[in-house]
């Protein structure tokens, strides 16, 4: 019924473009950078909040390129952590600079929320993203119509303006998969996302027709988590995971809820939401069968 042979999906070449995620990607190697040589030096994130008048649960957000860098933090963490060489004290300090940039979201910043910033930072600058969707079509595969219709679901009070501001959003994240250097995306949608008629049935069909036109990309794969898979791994929720390019920065797993945003960090959990996808990879339809039931679907609603 499903793709076969998935375990791992190996790392993805190819070069960070900062410029795209904003200070997303800065912070993420400067936090990387900062933890590694905290570990290396045998020092507890309780020290180094201490060091810079801090709890330890901002220094484990610093780490994770979850939040901002003040210079001074950066400078008295890299005294802490033996770091006495000028030139790499500047790269690091540059670094920090760079993490405070506006992101490219900021003419949005009114209907984007701090706990979303980072993913939209991450999933520009990605080689690779993976997702599944229990309850509607991604976003990045979303038409305007139908994301219009999504948006006053999650957003009942709303203004039109407000509506269309997201929606604009959600239409400017899809051009990363028309780049020339754009991620791989791979998508699992379950099956009662597609016949869930969000905005109606005119609009639902002209879903369904965009996905069959989109999933024709070279970087694109679409795969349907049919109803006669019974359950299945992910039957709790949506799971997004972006991995960027190079091996210094760890996979984002990201929960999207209601109104706020889980990244499971530890090594552990990042592993557990990889077995969570590809054990979804491998139940779901597969990706040649797509096309077709699509077309089936369409016929039936």
């Amino acid at each position: 019924m499903g793709a076969t042979e998935v375990v791992r999906t190996p790392p993805v070449s190819g070069v960070l473009d900062a410029r795209s995620a904003g200070p997303t990607v800065p912070r993420m190697v400067l936090g990387a950078r900062l933890r590694r040589l905290r570990e290396e030096r045998n020092i507890s994130r309780e020290t180094a909040g201490e060091a810079i008048r801090a709890s330890q649960s901002k220094i484990s957000r610093l780490e994770w390129g979850r939040h901002g860098f003040k210079m001074r933090d950066v400078a008295d963490l890299l005294t802490l952590y033996g770091v006495t060489g000028e030139a790499e004290r500047a790269t690091l300090l540059a670094l920090a600079e760079q993490s405070n940039t506006a992101g490219w979201w900021q003419p949005y910043s009114d209907v984007v929320p701090a706990w979303m910033q980072a993913y939209l930072g991450a999933e520009q600058a990605a080689s690779l993203i993976r997702c599944f969707e229990p309850q509607v079509v991604p976003g990045l595969l979303q038409t305007s119509d139908y994301a219009r219709a999504a948006v006053r679901l999650t957003h009942p009070s709303a203004s039109v303006e407000e509506i269309e501001r997201r929606v604009t959003l959600r239409m400017k994240r899809q051009q990363v998969l028309h780049r020339q250097r754009g991620p791989q995306l791979w998508a699992v949608i379950d099956e009662a996302a597609l016949r869930r008629p969000v905005g109606g049935i005119a609009t639902m069909r002209a879903q369904l027709l965009h996905l069959m036109e989109i999933c024709q990309l070279p970087r694109v794969t679409v795969q349907i988590m049919s109803f006669l898979a019974g359950g299945h791994a992910a039957v709790r929720g949506p799971v997004t995971i972006v991995r960027l390019p190079g091996d210094q920065l760890p996979d984002m797993v990201y929960l999207e809820q209601l109104a706020s945003a889980l990244y499971p960090d530890k090594p552990a959990e990042i592993e557990y939401y990889w077995d969570v996808m590809n054990r979804v990879v491998v139940e779901a339809e597969s990706p040649d069968a797509t096309r077709t039931i699509l077309r089936r679907i369409l016929q039936e609603i």
